[in-house]
């Protein structure tokens, strides 16, 4: 009777870590995807918001900081995950030189032994646009 109930236990304990497993590995996947594709849709939408007739005339290299946030928040709709709700803050926008500080909030949940637990995942970016010669 007493290895039938060491064997139980190994197996509850077994069952309960692969789910701990499962679930702090889906929180790192939403974590490094939600910074991968804040990173590039950063970068892209400062290219796609940069004034090239500005540039043409006085040489300075500026961004529009309109069409940033407009070109930001439809690259980021069109890859964000469907099944998460995204919070986009944008702390500071300078046109010239070219530089944004934002933050993407999402949140991360799942059901452990009947209790929801949520984790509040959470990326900021500064960035600066470069331009090769």
């Amino acid at each position: 009777m007493r290895e039938s109930f060491w064997g139980v236990f190994i197996v509850v304990t077994g069952v309960v870590l692969i789910g701990l497993i499962y679930f702090f590995q889906n929180v790192t996947n939403t974590d490094e995807h939600n910074y991968t594709l804040l990173k590039e849709t950063t970068q892209n939408a400062m290219i796609d918001a940069f004034d090239l007739a500005e540039y043409r005339v006085t040489g300075k290299i500026k961004i529009n900081r309109e069409k940033f946030v407009e070109n930001f928040i439809r690259r980021f709709a069109e890859n964000a995950q469907l099944s998460n709700t995204y919070e986009i803050n944008f702390y500071d926008i300078v046109e010239t030189p070219p530089k944004v500080s934002l933050e993407v909030k999402s949140k991360q949940g799942s059901v452990v032994q009947n209790q929801q637990v949520e984790f509040d995942i959470t990326n900021r970016l500064d960035a600066i646009l470069e331009l090769d010669s």
